[in-house]
């Protein structure tokens, strides 16, 4: 895997999201872990299930935050 472009020394290993909806009830906490990605950025990444806490219906959800600038040159 090719050295990332850039990294940043101040980022944490994790970072805590908390999705909310439009009346602020929470669906989810999720932990997003630092990752490298096969592309060569770095970031960080998460996958969790939420659950809408008025109908109980679950929600798959992917997030990944990607550090720009971080994917090597060409």
């Amino acid at each position: 895997m090719p050295e990332p472009a850039k990294r940043d020394p101040k980022a944490p290993k994790f970072l805590e999201i908390t999705i909310k909806d439009s009346d602020n009830r929470i669906w989810s906490t999720v932990y997003a872990q630092a990752k490298d990605f096969s592309t060569g950025s770095v970031g960080y990444y998460a996958s969790e299930k939420a659950v809408n806490p008025e109908s109980g219906e679950r929600y798959q959800c992917g997030l990944s935050f990607t550090l720009i600038g971080s994917k090597p040159g060409k």
